[in-house]
C-alpha cells in the first residue's frame, strides 16, 4: 500500500475547518493553538509551521468566515437575478435576497460565534482587527455592486445584518416578549 502525504496547502485548509469550529466554542482568548493542533490531527509544532502565530491563524479564520459570508451573498444576489426571468431585480430584491442568504447562513452556530468572538478580539487584537476591516470592506464593496442600492440602504443592510446577528445570538426569536417583538419586527432569521 502507497501512502500519500497531504500536502501543507491541504493541512492548512484543515486546520482553517477544524479552527473555525474550536474558535466558535471559546473564542480567540479562550482558545489554545494546542487546542486547535489536537482538533486538526496535527502537532503544535507543525501548526506553527502553518502559521506563525495564533493572531495570524485567528485573521485567516475570520477571513474564512468572511468569505463564506460574500458567498451567501452571491447565492442571494442568484435568487434575485431569477425571480422572474424578464427583468434585471431592483436594488431592494437584491439585498433583500442577500439578506435571506445570510439569514439562512447565521443558523450555523459555529459561523455566528466566530462573528462575535472576531468582533470582541477585534478591540485589542491588531490582526484581528485588519481581518474584521478588510471583511466588511469587502462585503460592502461586493453588496453595493451587486445590488446597486444606494449607500444608505446598504448601509440599513447592514445595520439590520447586526441586528439578526444580536438576535440570534441570545435567542430574542424565541422569546415572546414586548423587547423581543421589537427587536424582531420584520427580521427574518
Amino acid at each position: 500500500m502507497v501512502r500519500t502525504l497531504s500536502t501543507a496547502e491541504d493541512r492548512r485548509e484543515t486546520v482553517l475547518s477544524t479552527a473555525i469550529s474550536a474558535f466558535a466554542a471559546r473564542g480567540y482568548f479562550g482558545t489554545t493553538t494546542v487546542e486547535v493542533a489536537r482538533a486538526a490531527g496535527i502537532s503544535q509544532a507543525y501548526l506553527y509551521r502553518l502559521f506563525p502565530d495564533k493572531e495570524t491563524l485567528f485573521a485567516a479564520v475570520v477571513e474564512r468566515c468572511f468569505a463564506r459570508i460574500q458567498e451567501s451573498f452571491a447565492q442571494g444576489a442568484d435568487v434575485a437575478a431569477g425571480t422572474d426571468g424578464t427583468s434585471a431585480p431592483s436594488p431592494a430584491e437584491v439585498l433583500h435576497a442577500m439578506g435571506g442568504a445570510y439569514a439562512n447562513l447565521i443558523a450555523d452556530q459555529d459561523l455566528l460565534l466566530l462573528q462575535m468572538h472576531a468582533q470582541c478580539a477585534a478591540i485589542s487584537v491588531p490582526e484581528v482587527k485588519r481581518a474584521v476591516r478588510e471583511g466588511y470592506e469587502r462585503l460592502v464593496e461586493y453588496a453595493s455592486g451587486v445590488s446597486g442600492a444606494p449607500e444608505k440602504d446598504v448601509q440599513a443592510f447592514f445595520a439590520t445584518g447586526a441586528l439578526c446577528t444580536v438576535v440570534v445570538s441570545m435567542g430574542a426569536h424565541e422569546v415572546d416578549a414586548p423587547w423581543a417583538r421589537t427587536l424582531n419586527a420584520d427580521l427574518r432569521h
